[in-house]
């Protein structure tokens, strides 16, 4: 039996493109491993709490408040990172879909990459090593190259770096731009391309999916 460990990160529900990619590459994975399991964490509608990575880094490295009066939000803050490093640690694959907030990633995504890479073994680049990747990432304007925000999208190359070079993990991506283009006014001459962009982001998701799980089951590609 095989396990898709899902990270959903928008704070929207209704409406959501990245959300709506990450459905699209979920049914492929399903339809290819109909008794496999989805373990499902929406860091969007469920954000971890903030002063959990200060409290496990505070206490390794030896600063931060006195540990006495924190004890238990401590043992709490580890058992939260342990737990999180456990869910990738059994994924047979990872679906993350993330937004583009405000040129990067949001901070409930930090929050849980911060506490993922309290786990020293995670670091060291080998325990995920080749482990399957998609990201289904939406920029609600144009940031391809030869547009006016080409560079300005931080959060695509940043996770990258840490899945693909950190964990050295086997990244794959569907993107969706100029989403924002149907309800932002100013933006009304970009819809058909924003709709294109989009479908091609779903096929794309799709593709990745059915790859990556044909992979796992050691199914020809």
């Amino acid at each position: 039996m095989t396990t898709l460990l899902r990270i959903d990160a928008s704070i929207r529900v209704d409406g959501s493109v990245s959300r709506a990619l990450a459905d699209s590459a979920e049914a492929t994975w399903k339809a290819e491993h109909p008794d496999g399991v989805v373990v499902r964490r929406d860091l969007g509608r469920h954000p971890l709490p903030g002063d959990a990575w200060p409290a496990v880094i505070g206490a390794e490295l030896g600063f931060g408040p006195d540990p006495d009066a924190t004890r238990a939000d401590l043992a709490a803050a580890r058992a939260l990172a342990a737990e999180l490093s456990q869910e990738i640690r059994t994924a047979d694959a990872v679906l993350l879909a993330v937004p583009l907030y405000n040129y990067g990633i949001s901070q409930h995504v930090k929050t849980w990459l911060d506490l993922l890479m309290t786990d020293r073994e995670l670091l060291a680049g080998e325990v995920l090593r080749d482990k399957p990747v998609i990201f289904t990432l939406a920029r609600g304007g144009g940031y391809s190259p030869g547009t006016p925000k080409h560079g300005w999208d931080h959060a695509t190359p940043y996770l990258e770096r840490i899945f693909g070079e950190v964990f050295n993990m086997s990244v794959r991506k569907a993107v969706a731009e100029l989403t924002l283009a149907p309800v932002t006014p100013g933006m009304e001459t970009l819809i058909d391309a924003s709709k294109v962009s989009e479908e091609e982001a779903h096929l794309e998701a799709e593709k990745h999916a059915a790859v990556v799980a044909r992979e796992i089951t050691g199914a020809a590609a």
